[in-house]
């Protein structure tokens, strides 16, 4: 049995001023839209920056990389993808990560 190492993505948008909660809904449905025939998100936070109240970052937990690469192709079909990026004035940092653990 292989095991898959779960990979995190973090992502970091400027938004419009006025609208964080609104993007922070959609931000959620997304995720929910991608999960809908399996769940290949495991664990998500949405957080609002500190000192910048139009700075909002995703930190998801993927199932594994490939899950991640397959879904994020799909990004444009979701339906809750064109109002959030509506919402975007800038994407701030974009990256996927991993463990440098061993997974046993």
């Amino acid at each position: 049995v292989t095991l898959m190492t779960p990979c995190i993505e973090i992502a970091v948008f400027q938004v419009k001023e006025g609208s964080l909660e609104q993007a922070i809904a959609l931000s959620k449905a997304i995720f929910s839209e991608m999960n809908a025939l399996e769940t290949v998100i495991t664990d998500y936070q949405v957080l609002k920056k500190i000192d910048n109240p139009n700075e909002l970052c995703w930190q998801l937990t993927w199932a594994n990389e490939g899950v991640a690469k397959e879904t994020t192709q799909k990004w444009p079909i979701f339906n809750s993808t064109k109002p959030f990026e509506d919402l975007v004035i800038k994407d701030l940092y974009y990256g996927h990560f991993q463990s440098t653990e061993a997974v046993s």
